[in-house]
């Protein structure tokens, strides 16, 4: 069953593709731990690679831990890999020991061959803004969610857009989960800018990912069930599910139908999926959460996924004249070429 550490729990993950190589970058924690729950204030960056993405060979770790009182001192957090010229761009989430791993910031590492990783400065790179995003406060939320960075390039060229698990500010603390967003032209600077339009469902929208599917493009995402909202809950009449949800989009800049979104049903054991291009079809990944109610902590083989079962046709989307509503290419300036 796709890669399993005897001495460590594996969790969210994501792929760097160098030529017919798959690098996968995972969070890990020691199986030896009193709880699984705990396994979040000891993640660290695993890292391992194969060429067909189910035989794994377990390489070192990609980044040592950080100097106490740094700002990912405490535990490092999903990411995100992107190549830009000839430098390899991991964006990645981190906690301190100093906020007591309440508040999540980004922060960026880079490599030139995808083994050896330097931490770009001291500081994180995006914090969430109040003006937009809610702030720590532990009677609406038990943290302040601003993590999971996924990037992609930007349509049009103009460098690059980060896709983030995060809340929005006001209204029911149940329903506050939004995509969170910023923009940089280079992935080493970066502005923030309000969530990607997408109405209430979720408490929270893990681990992020958006891609190009055909004519549309497809948002994934993943929550449990207690996160799922009571407007929600009763829109659709049934228990909530915890797992990997998806909707289809008109573009990777949505606007997003969370609203419209779909559990997948057929993969309940999986959390944080991520679809994989392998060939002419799409796969689906993830790590295997709960059976049996105890925590397995193994990453799976992919799956076949058909992108065109259970939901709407790309002709029955909504369309958008001009730029997309958050003005996502304000200020941004030409993107670089990467040099291959």
């Amino acid at each position: 069953m796709g890669l399993r550490l005897e001495d460590r729990w594996i969790w969210d993950f994501w792929f760097a593709e160098d030529g017919d190589t798959t690098h996968v970058f995972f969070l890990q924690a020691p199986r030896s731990l009193a709880h699984p729950s705990l396994r979040h204030r000891h993640a660290t960056f695993g890292h391992a690679v194969s060429t067909d993405r189910r035989h794994w060979e377990l390489l070192p770790d990609p980044l040592t831990p950080s100097a106490a009182g740094s700002w990912d001192d405490l535990a490092t957090w999903t990411g995100s890999i992107t190549r830009f010229g000839d430098t390899w761009h991991l964006l990645y989430t981190g906690v301190s020991t100093r906020d007591d791993g309440l508040i999540q910031r980004i922060g960026l590492a880079t490599s030139r061959d995808l083994m050896h990783w330097e931490r770009f400065g001291d500081r994180p790179l995006i914090e969430a803004d109040p003006t937009w995003y809610e702030s720590l406060d532990l009677d609406a939320w038990h943290d302040q969610a601003w993590r999971d960075p996924w990037v992609i390039a930007d349509p049009a060229g103009n460098g690059y857009h980060a896709l983030i698990t995060a809340r929005r500010r006001a209204g029911p603390p149940d329903g506050r989960g939004v995509i969170g967003h910023a923009i940089s032209a280079d992935l080493r600077q970066w502005e923030v800018r309000p969530p990607f339009p997408s109405p209430a469902g979720f408490g929270q929208m893990e681990v992020p990912q958006v891609v190009q599917v055909g004519d549309s493009a497809l948002l994934v995402f993943s929550t449990t069930g207690h996160h799922v909202s009571a407007s929600r809950r009763a829109a659709h009449g049934r228990r909530p599910r915890t797992g990997t949800y998806i909707c289809r989009v008109p573009d990777v800049l949505g606007p997003f139908d969370v609203p419209g979104s779909t559990y997948i049903g057929a993969y309940t054991d999986l959390y944080a999926g991520k679809l994989v291009r392998q060939g002419a079809g799409w796969f689906l990944m993830g790590f295997v959460d709960t059976i049996d109610g105890e925590f397995v902590g193994v990453l799976s083989d992919p799956m076949p996924f058909d992108p065109t079962v259970g939901l709407p046709s790309a002709a029955s989307l909504p369309t958008r004249d001009g730029p997309p509503p958050h003005d996502s290419t304000l200020r941004l300036g030409p993107r670089a070429v990467p040099q291959t």
